[in-house]
């Protein structure tokens, strides 16, 4: 019998947290992420092992993760040589320079092409979508590079891939994405299109542009054919074809090597040119991961 002013608890029901299943699901969660970290991370570790192993462990199979006969002698003929560190700054000024151009290029057309009202907007999507599908051809490109003298320069490489179509469909999702009021408001205040722009878009944008940045820089850091293709001086080379060169045997530092020296670094040249390719995307990472995963998502989903 309930007596008035009795408090009558309710039933006590399990969340979704609490159930079985879904402790089951945490629990395989967890084991898959651990097994795909793993995978992820030991070709990385064997190379970095490899890199400083001696041959003999290395043709043998012995090296997994750890060093084996502990050996330098890659990296000593790859430091001590001048070449190196200046095909290495050329391609941070490569980087630097096609990256900033790449961004101010990417977000000039992304914008622009978010804003509906645009005479001419589906001419100018359409311009930028047939170049993902379409391309004049190796011979044609090296013509025109080549014609309009930017061959041994700097724009050879920064020019002719300054717009990546699928960085530039990102950002203008979201750029649409953004609460058109905003713009509304400030073009009201007096702001024109380039204020609107600079100061009120490109301060709510850092997610996608630190995105953006992270993109480009690592495949002009990575890029490698289109000096090769349009550079003939060694000096101007960046470092992804030094290397390229080095594991091929046409370096300066292999040829003046001892032949003891040039033994060890056959075995382990490879490994040490993914090593050093690798560590400077690894070091700048960090600082715009936390960007990451939020601009690609803003970009890729609009509302």
């Amino acid at each position: 019998m309930v007596t008035l002013g009795t408090k009558i608890d309710a039933p006590k029901t399990r969340g979704p947290v609490d159930s079985r299943g879904y402790r089951i699901f945490r629990v395989v969660n967890t084991v898959v992420l651990i097994g795909v970290v793993v995978v992820t991370l030991y070709p990385f570790l064997n190379i970095v092992a490899r890199s400083l192993s001696e041959e003999a462990y290395i043709i043998a199979g012995k090296v997994t993760v750890v060093p084996r006969g502990f050996d330098l002698t890659a990296y000593k003929l790859l430091m001590s040589d001048a070449m190196f560190w200046t095909n290495y700054r050329n391609t941070v000024v490569y980087t630097v320079v096609a990256t900033l151009i790449s961004i101010v290029l990417t977000t000039c057309y992304a914008y622009v092409l978010s804003k509906p009202q645009l005479k001419g907007r589906p001419f100018l999507i359409g311009v930028a979508l047939f170049t993902m599908f379409f391309s004049g051809g190796l011979i044609p490109n090296y013509v025109l590079v080549t014609s309009l003298g930017m061959k041994n320069t700097i724009w050879a490489v920064v020019i002719p891939n300054a717009i990546s179509v699928f960085n530039l469909l990102v950002m203008k999702a979201f750029f649409e994405s953004l609460p058109s009021e905003l713009e509304e408001a400030a073009a009201v205040d007096g702001l024109n299109t380039y204020g609107i722009l600079l100061r009120i878009v490109l301060p709510l944008s850092k997610a996608i542009i630190a995105t953006m940045v992270l993109f480009y820089a690592v495949s002009f850091w990575n890029s490698w054919f289109a000096a090769f293709l349009y550079m003939d001086r060694q000096d101007l080379l960046p470092v992804t074809v030094y290397l390229r060169n080095l594991i091929a045997g046409a370096t300066s530092a292999e040829s003046a090597a001892a032949d003891a020296d040039k033994v060890q670094a056959a075995a382990t040249l490879q490994a040490v040119t993914i090593v050093l390719t690798t560590l400077p995307i690894l070091a700048v990472y960090p600082f715009v991961q936390r960007y990451f995963v939020r601009g690609v998502m803003l970009g890729a989903v609009k509302g």
